[in-house]
């Protein structure tokens, strides 16, 4: 699949499913995560969404046993509710069946990897294209794979400076990536007014890829602003309720509000004037911003949960040279101890001082 394939039939419509096939705060049978997904993925097809999207763990390699609990949700440490996701959906029981019934509906499977290794299971199952969340955007060990795929990959800017936005944007154009930016806010729920909706404009000129907007506003104005401003891809999270439990229901859109969302979309696909008139909207034009690249602060909370560490993904014997599968990069930065994993390219080729037990740190330190 080319990037082109995704958009040429006008604006690229995912309904977010993540996690929200977890709806209750006890655990349940794999058998049931599998039915509630399958019911999303129907009831997404039937609103009229071009994919579904959903999020992949492995906690091996993605979250460190460090204690800590994300601002955004409350309900379980960061470990616990990455070893749950990574229990709750194996390969053969979970994501295959999944993926076979996504194909039989005819609407697109992909999902978030989490890691690399949740990359390398997502793989297996032939997935069309990627997609990378805001807190991965400097994970370049899982973009330098996901780049080896010559797949498209679909990045989102949430909690990013412009410096770091172009270090990444470079980093996969080196590779000859087909990639497409989302202008995302990293606020849950993101109120219109801080969704800084002229930023879009500013990154189709500043890249020139294709840019979409990963909206975590409730409502539909500030989507058919975004694809008035020339959005090429829109993703909502979606659910059946903003009450169940869990990390993104309530700020989800529901069945009746996505078909709305996809037929208001078309809609202004066909219509210029529809366009204009939404762009004029007191909502709308109080969520432009300044046009450019902007890290809220609201955002920057999230950075030492979600930002992630180079540590060893194996026991690394003195002397031995670094090589990609020996790295693990991981959360939380804030706690990790090593590298940033935007440091990658640096690490590789050189040699350990000592022995680098697996998970340690990689730090400058102990590389050569």
């Amino acid at each position: 699949m080319k990037v082109g394939d995704l958009i040429h039939k006008g604006t690229f419509i995912v309904a977010e499913i993540g996690k929200n096939f977890i709806q209750t705060e006890e655990e349940r049978p794999v058998s049931e995560y599998l039915e509630n997904a399958k019911a999303l993925v129907r009831a997404a097809k039937d609103a009229g969404a071009d994919a579904v999207k959903f999020q992949t763990h492995n906690v091996e390699d993605e979250q460190l046993d460090i204690e800590v609990v994300s601002p955004h949700f409350k309900g379980s440490d960061r470990y616990s509710w990455v070893t749950r996701n990574t229990n709750a959906t194996p390969l053969n029981e979970f994501w295959r069946p999944l993926k076979v019934y996504c194909d039989e509906l005819g609407i697109i499977f992909h999902s978030t990897p989490m890691s690399r290794g949740a990359a390398k299971k997502l793989n297996e199952l032939g997935v069309e294209l990627w997609k990378v969340g805001s807190g991965d955007l400097l994970d370049f060990v899982i973009l330098d794979y996901l780049a080896s795929t010559k797949k498209p990959v679909i990045i989102s800017s949430g909690m990013s400076t412009i410096e770091e936005l172009d270090k990444t944007i470079d980093f996969l154009k080196q590779r000859d990536a087909q990639v497409v930016l989302l202008h995302c806010v990293s606020k849950y729920p993101c109120p219109p007014g801080h969704l800084n909706l002229g930023t879009i404009d500013f990154l189709k000129k500043r890249y020139n890829i294709p840019v979409g907007f990963s909206d975590h506003s409730v409502g539909v104005d500030s989507a058919f602003a975004a694809v008035a401003l020339g959005a090429k891809v829109i993703e909502k999270h979606f659910s059946f309720s903003r009450d169940l439990w869990g990390a993104d229901h309530k700020v989800s859109m529901t069945p009746d509000e996505l078909r709305s969302l996809v037929s208001g979309i078309r809609e202004l696909e066909r219509s210029p004037e529809k366009k204009n008139e939404y762009l004029g909207k007191e909502i709308v034009k109080a969520g432009m911003g300044s046009g450019g690249k902007v890290l809220q602060e609201d955002e920057a909370v999230f950075r030492p949960y979600f930002r992630k560490s180079l540590v060893a993904g194996q026991d690394i014997s003195a002397g031995a040279m670094v090589v990609a599968d020996m790295l693990y990069a991981m959360r939380p930065q804030a706690y990790a101890g090593g590298l940033p994993s935007e440091e990658y390219e640096n690490v590789l080729g050189k040699k350990a001082r000592r022995l680098i037990k697996k998970y340690e740190p990689i730090t400058w330190e102990v590389i050569t």
